[in-house]
């Protein structure tokens, strides 16, 4: 080989090496970060299934806590999806708490309902009457406690001589047709 091609190979030698190092190496590290960013991402993705496969146990026994607690709350409501149905299981419940406890109901308003979602509130307000205070709190402790679920959302009481009249508002929820219909889909 003669002196030029030496001279030829040397320069084409360096060119290779700038060559190299200038496009070579940045696209070898380039390819080896996405690697290692590909690497870590699965083993982001393995710890995930790891807990997520761990935690599998946990979320089973919360589903069946949440559809046990659904039943029982669909205890507390009203079945029936028309208001003169459930006005009437209200004052129903009402007048048999009354009994009860020796609170005599002297008068009920006609209920009033609200629908909204899915959702029917029938809320009847009624009058009452008693000789004895400590009726009228195991009176309200009755309804309170009921099962389909009531509540007071509006009580008074004044005192007439030997005699407590006063008034107490009382609702009971239910859920609507439409509402049961698409509930029991999903």
């Amino acid at each position: 080989m003669t002196p030029r091609e030496k001279k030829i190979l040397m320069l084409a030698a360096a060119v290779g090496v700038v060559f190299a190092a200038t496009q070579g190496f940045p696209a070898v590290r380039e390819t080896l970060a996405e690697r290692d960013a590909q690497i870590e991402q699965l083993a982001l993705e393995v710890e995930r299934e790891q807990r997520l496969i761990e935690d599998a146990g946990q979320w089973q026994e919360r589903r069946m806590e949440v559809e046990s607690r659904s039943d029982s709350l669909r205890e507390e409501l009203f079945q029936d999806s028309s208001i003169p149905l459930i006005s009437a299981n209200v004052q129903r419940l009402v007048r048999d708490y009354a009994n009860q406890t020796e609170v005599t109901i002297t008068s009920t308003k006609l209920a009033e309902s609200m629908q909204t979602d899915g959702w029917l509130l029938v809320e009847q307000e009624l009058s009452i009457l008693t000789t004895n205070q400590n009726n009228i709190l195991r009176f309200l402790n009755r309804i309170e406690a009921s099962h389909p679920r009531l509540a007071v959302n509006a009580f008074s009481i004044r005192r007439n001589r030997n005699q407590y009249a006063g008034t107490v508002t009382v609702v009971g929820f239910s859920r609507t047709a439409s509402a049961n219909g698409s509930g029991e889909a999903d």
